[in-house]
């Protein structure tokens, strides 16, 4: 199989994202974000590149999340469709706010859940979210979502493999779930990191809060919860210009029981959520899923091995530990 970051990496530009949708920073003016997602808003959805194209849906049984799955699953019977329970930039009430990158990954055969209502893109079914004020003497408002919201994903995922009727019915492999998020969202998925279900973490544009004065009113996390993972874990950050990444890379050095890459790219906080089939970024969370939870050989390339492929590009910086 190509590496999809391979197959990717050549075309892709900076995308200027509002860091607004974050939950790492104070937010910037009310003109920048609503041009910013104004942007955001006019590019198509798209079914990604992989070998199954993929749609976006709301499920009625799974109220208040956004769902991205290959469009035709015959061909996972038996068990074959992954799990990828996400948490949104900012902790947003919008499921669609990534569109890009959670659709490529659909389409290379997982079903990706993402908490919050479809109001990004196109295609958004009811309108934005209201603006949430941080309350008195706090510098960031509460989350509109939480790390429970992402776990009603993955629980959602594994009960439908199960329920007789379901169109996931014996579709899903429960050893292949992973559980993912951008910035404030990245924390939910650290929140989550004990879960004996999820097989490999992705944390991208995020970290733990290196001084507890800086955290998300109404969310705490705090670096003890790097001793509760138990699994492979990719942290994908946008270099020194990345609002996150002092945070990132102080969680990067104290995670040393269980294996870890360590990738960054040039593209600050709003990494390559924007582009088409969510750009670069995308293609290396796909290769880490193809690798951590389908043991693709030709996957694991991108990130081990003599002249791995992120070792070799010159836009981006790995480092590695414990495999």
């Amino acid at each position: 199989m190509k590496s999809r970051f391979a197959a990717g990496i050549a075309g892709v530009a900076l995308v200027a994202v509002s860091t607004m949708a974050s939950g790492q920073e104070g937010a910037p003016g009310a003109p920048d974000f609503a041009q910013a997602m104004a942007e955001a808003n006019k590019v198509p959805d798209t079914p990604g590149d992989g070998p199954y194209p993929a749609t976006m849906e709301l499920d009625p049984r799974l109220p208040d999340h956004v769902i991205y799955r290959p469009a035709d699953l015959r061909p996972f019977a038996g068990g074959k469709l992954g799990v990828f329970a996400w948490g949104n930039g900012g902790c947003a009430d919008d499921g669609a706010s990534q569109r890009q990158q959670l659709a490529e990954i659909a389409s290379y055969g997982y079903l990706v859940i993402a908490p919050g209502k479809w109001r990004s893109g196109p295609n958004a079914k009811v309108g934005a979210e209201p603006q949430r004020t941080p309350p008195s003497g706090e510098r960031l408002p509460p989350p509109a979502t939480s790390a429970d919201d992402v776990r009603e994903g993955l629980d959602f995922a594994l009960a439908e493999n199960a329920r007789a009727g379901s169109k996931y019915a014996a579709l899903i492999d429960s050893k292949a779930v992973a559980v993912g998020g951008f910035s404030c969202g990245g924390l939910q998925a650290l929140s989550l990191a004990a879960d004996p279900r999820i097989s490999t973490l992705v944390v991208q544009n995020s970290g733990i809060f290196n001084s507890p004065t800086e955290s998300i009113g109404g969310m705490t996390v705090s670096k003890e919860t790097l001793k509760t993972i138990r699994t492979p874990v990719l942290y994908l950050l946008g270099g020194p210009d990345d609002i996150a990444f002092p945070n990132g890379s102080d969680d990067v050095k104290r995670i040393d029981q269980v294996p870890l890459a360590f990738v960054n790219l040039p593209y600050g906080h709003g990494g390559t959520y924007g582009k088409p089939m969510g750009g670069s970024a995308a293609g290396i969370v796909v290769d880490w899923l193809e690798w951590r939870l389908r043991h693709n050989t030709g996957a694991a390339r991108t990130f081990v091995g003599a002249n791995c492929r992120l070792c070799v590009n010159p836009e981006t910086t790995i480092e590695t530990k414990n495999f």
